[in-house]
């Protein structure tokens, strides 16, 4: 649960500043806010400091011109949780608007991507390029008073949302006719050719992948190096089971040898889960065409802390 709410509140850290639109209130530190009123709010629904809330959030970057770029969301997959925060660390933040709204109610918030550059909130570059403006949309769906009433919850949601992407693979497979293995980690795996079996590409080996990415949802090819369709067409050397890609992979590759191919079926919660990447939605159910080229042991003396891989903004992810 702590490892939830550190992402939340990393998440959290995008800030929001006022940009003077017509209907929004101001906050004492400047962010622009608008309260949709829900249904049905119960009697004791106000957020205090140090309860937890349950909660929808998502937000983009509109440049004009250009399509929009989506930062973040949770409204189409499993929603998440935070501490409720009034302290000074909330301010300029979306976090800031949680204490003023109850359960049930919906919230939008914007701010001029000038205005985060000139506090020194974020770099200019592609996304966040000037007269850009971000906007989001914030749903409160219950409160909680402890963190085992939380983590309950949220193990719920995780099942349900799990099922629900499982599911979702599991019938593209039948409605394709593709005879995958179901592994028990809950992946979907084809193996057209295993490879050495001597030489697995599992934990402790480095492999050397050719790969290809697709989106389940519409076929679309997100990234590959199987040509230079993507600028890039080098093979990937990947040190198995470190963590260091999408679990999808590090689940998948120990299912095929030096020389093997075939393809993974990685439901969302394998993937990327509510983080857009690149070209990748969130939320997307993705398969990968894999040809594993060359399979070694992995001598290289490992640093304490694996880092994880910063992923290339266009470019799809392994």
């Amino acid at each position: 649960m702590r490892r939830t709410l550190s992402f939340v509140a990393a998440g959290a850290a995008l800030f929001f500043a006022a940009c003077g639109n017509t209907g929004f209130k101001k906050t004492k530190s400047g962010l622009e806010y608008k309260i949709i009123a829900g249904k049905g709010n119960e009697k004791d629904s106000t957020f205090k400091a140090g309860e937890f809330v349950k909660f929808n959030v998502e937000f983009s970057v509109k440049r004009k011109g250009k399509s929009d770029t989506t930062l973040y969301t949770t409204y189409e997959g499993m929603p998440t949780y935070t501490m409720v925060d009034t302290s000074v660390r909330a301010q300029l933040s979306y976090m800031e608007l949680i204490p003023l709204a109850k359960v049930g109610d919906s919230l939008d918030f914007k701010v001029q991507v000038d205005t985060l550059i000139n506090r020194g909130l974020v770099n200019p570059n592609e996304i966040f390029s000037k007269g850009a403006v971000i906007e989001g949309h914030l749903t409160l769906l219950k409160k909680f008073k402890s963190e085992p009433d939380v983590n309950a919850d949220a193990m719920a949601e995780f099942n349900l949302e799990k099922g629900k992407e499982f599911n979702t693979v599991k019938a593209y497979l039948a409605d394709k006719k593709i005879n995958a293995t179901q592994t028990k980690d809950s992946l979907f795996v084809l193996v057209t050719n295993p490879g050495d079996q001597t030489m697995k590409a599992d934990s402790g080996m480095v492999a050397t992948i050719k790969y290809k990415g697709v989106l389940m949802k519409d076929g679309k090819v997100f990234d590959t190096n199987m040509d230079k369709s993507k600028n890039h067409d080098e093979p990937l050397t990947v040190n198995v089971g470190q963590h260091m890609v999408i679990p999808g992979w590090d689940l998948g590759l120990k299912n095929f040898g030096k020389g093997g191919k075939g393809q993974i079926f990685v439901p969302a919660f394998l993937g990327y889960g509510p983080r857009p990447n690149g070209a990748i939605p969130a939320n997307s159910n993705l398969i990968f065409d894999i040809e594993v080229l060359d399979v070694k042991k992995d001598t290289a003396k490992k640093p304490q802390m694996p880092m994880m891989p910063q992923m290339q903004q266009g470019q799809g992810a392994h």
